[in-house]
C-alpha cells in the first residue's frame, strides 16, 4: 500500500535540509572567501539575522517554489532523467533570484567575486538537493521495478492490440508498475482474447462503476480499428473520473487532448491529459482558494455573527443549512450555507427556487440578494470540497433532469465546484431545469478556458455584483 504523504514529507523533508544546509555553507564560504579580501582582515563568523534569516526563512521560500511548479505531484511516478532536469531547473531559477535579491548588493573587490559567490551557492544548492532526490527517486523505481509498489490497472480492450500490449507488461523484466486487475470490452462478443490472461469486468456502459468500485488508478486504452469510433466517448468519460489515461501510440492521432509520454518506467504508452491550466496555476489557485477564504471568514466574522442572529430570528429553524450536492468527479459532499427558507421548505420534494419563492423568508431574501447566504461554503472551499471559481454543484436529482436534456452537463465534474462560477456572473441563478441548461454554456467555456486571469476576471465581477445586490 503506498503512503503518498509520507513520501511526498520525506522530499520535502529533504529539500528543507539542503536548502539550509547551503545557505550555510555559502555563508561560511563567504565570510572565509570573500569578505577578507574586501576588508583585508579576517572577517569572524557571526550567526546574525541575515544568517538565520537564510537558514530557516530561505529553505520555506524554496518548499514553495517547489510546490508550485509541481514538484511533489506524482511522486511515485517519476523517473531519475526528470529529477534532475527539474531540480536543475528549478534551481538556476531560484539562485539567480536569490542573487538578484539578497547577494547584488554586497561589497566586492572585483566583479569575478560576484562570479563566485554565484556559482558557489548554485553548485552547493544544486549538490546537496540533488543527492537527496536522487536516493529516494532511486529507491522508488526500484520498488516500482520489483512489483512491490504498483498501480490498480484497467485495460480498455479486448483483442489482439489489447493482448499484445498485455504480454509486454507482463513480460517485462523491470514492472512498469500496473497491476492489472482485468479489461472491459466496447463491442460484445461470446469470448474475448483477452479473457484468456485476466478478468472480464464487464462492458463499457457500466465503466464507471466498474472502475469506481475497485478504485482504480490507472486505465490502458487498447482498442481495435474497429472500435475507433469510440474512443472520444471513452475519453470524455475517463477525463470525468480521478484515474491515469494512457494510450497505445498508433491510436494516439485520434485522441482529442494533449498527449504526452508518461513517466510509467519501460511502458509504451501515452498519457493523455486534457489539463488546461499548467502545473504552477493549479497550484496557486489551490493555494489562493484557501488563503482567501480564510481570510473572508477572519474579516467577515462581524458580519457572520449579524447573520447568524438574522437568521435565527427571522424563524424557527437551525442558522446553518446543509444538503448533499454533487462535487468534482462525481463525489457527493454536503454544502454549508445560512439557512434562508422557512425550516422543512422541501418536505414535498427537490424544488428549485424562484425570484419570488413564499418559501423564503423575509430575511433570507436579504441576503440572497447580496450571496450573504452562501458566506459559509468558505469552509467547503477549506474542506476541499469547493473551490472560489467554478461551475456551482447541484443536487443529484436535478442532474438526472439536466442531463436528460443535455448530456454534456456530466462534463462539469472535471473540476472542483465553486462558491461563484462564469455562468451565475453572466447568466445569474437558474429558477428551472431549462435556465440550467442556457447557463450549462458559460459554465462549458469556463471550464475549456481556466486560468488564473479568468479566476480573478470573474472574482471581480461577483464582487460587483454583490456590492450593488443582484444576487437574485
Amino acid at each position: 500500500m503506498k503512503n503518498h504523504r509520507k513520501q511526498r514529507l520525506l522530499y520535502i523533508l529533504f529539500d528543507f535540509l539542503a536548502a539550509s544546509a547551503a545557505w550555510i555553507m555559502f555563508y561560511i564560504f563567504r565570510k572565509l572567501q570573500i569578505e577578507p579580501q574586501v576588508f583585508g582582515v579576517d572577517v569572524p563568523i557571526t550567526l546574525g539575522s541575515r544568517f538565520w534569516a537564510g537558514a530557516i526563512g530561505l529553505p520555506f521560500a524554496w518548499i514553495t517554489f517547489y510546490y508550485f511548479t509541481g514538484f511533489y505531484n506524482n511522486i511515485y511516478r517519476r523517473s531519475r532523467l526528470d529529477d534532475f532536469t527539474r531540480t536543475f531547473t528549478t534551481s538556476l531559477l531560484g539562485v539567480l533570484l536569490i542573487f538578484f535579491l539578497l547577494i547584488l548588493d554586497d561589497t566586492i573587490v572585483d566583479y569575478t567575486n560576484y562570479y563566485s559567490l554565484f556559482f558557489t551557492i548554485f553548485l552547493l544548492h544544486l549538490t546537496l538537493t540533488l543527492i537527496p532526490r536522487m536516493i529516494i527517486t532511486s529507491q522508488t523505481v526500484h520498488k516500482v521495478h520489483r512489483r512491490l509498489i504498483g498501480f490498480k490497472t484497467v485495460m480498455i480492450g479486448s483483442n489482439e492490440n489489447a493482448v499484445d500490449v498485455y504480454k509486454d507488461i507482463r513480460d517485462q523484466k523491470k514492472s512498469s508498475g500496473h497491476e492489472i486487475l482485468g479489461f472491459i470490452n466496447i463491442h460484445q462478443k461470446e469470448h474475448y482474447q483477452l479473457q484468456d490472461h485476466i478478468a472480464h469486468l464487464g462492458g463499457h456502459e457500466n465503466m464507471e462503476g466498474i472502475l469506481r468500485q475497485l478504485r482504480v488508478e490507472e486505465v490502458i486504452i487498447a482498442l481495435e480499428p474497429s472500435e475507433h469510433g469510440k474512443i472520444g466517448d471513452i475519453v470524455n468519460r475517463l477525463s470525468l473520473l480521478d484515474v491515469r489515461v494512457s494510450a497505445i501510440p498508433s491510436m494516439t492521432d485520434i485522441l482529442t487532448g494533449k498527449v504526452r509520454s508518461t513517466t510509467i518506467f519501460g511502458t509504451p504508452l501515452q498519457e493523455v491529459t486534457h489539463d488546461v491550466m499548467p502545473t504552477w496555476q493549479q497550484n496557486v489557485k489551490q493555494l489562493m482558494d484557501l488563503v482567501l477564504s480564510m481570510m473572508s471568514l477572519v474579516l467577515l466574522s462581524p458580519i457572520i455573527f449579524f447573520l447568524a442572529i438574522g437568521v435565527k430570528f427571522s424563524s424557527p429553524g437551525p442558522i446553518f443549512y446543509k444538503q448533499p450536492r454533487v462535487g468534482r468527479y462525481g463525489r457527493e459532499f454536503q454544502i454549508y450555507k445560512f439557512r434562508s427558507m422557512y425550516h422543512n421548505a422541501e418536505e414535498n420534494g427537490p424544488e428549485l427556487s424562484s425570484k419570488h419563492d413564499p418559501r423564503v423568508t423575509r430575511f433570507g431574501q436579504f441576503m440572497r440578494k447580496h450571496r450573504l447566504d452562501e458566506i459559509p461554503n468558505f469552509f467547503n472551499v477549506l474542506r476541499g470540497d469547493m473551490a472560489l471559481v467554478g461551475p456551482r454543484p447541484e443536487r443529484a436529482y436535478f442532474i438526472r433532469k439536466i442531463t436528460e436534456e443535455a448530456p454534456h452537463y456530466v462534463l462539469l465534474h472535471k473540476v472542483k465546484p465553486g462558491i461563484t462560477s462564469w455562468g451565475q456572473v453572466k447568466y445569474g441563478y437558474a429558477e428551472n431545469v431549462e435556465e440550467m441548461v442556457k447557463r450549462l454554456r458559460f459554465d462549458i467555456l469556463y471550464i475549456e478556458n481556466r486560468s488564473l486571469f479568468v479566476d480573478m476576471k470573474i472574482l471581480f465581477y461577483t464582487a460587483i455584483t454583490i456590492v450593488k445586490g443582484k444576487g437574485v
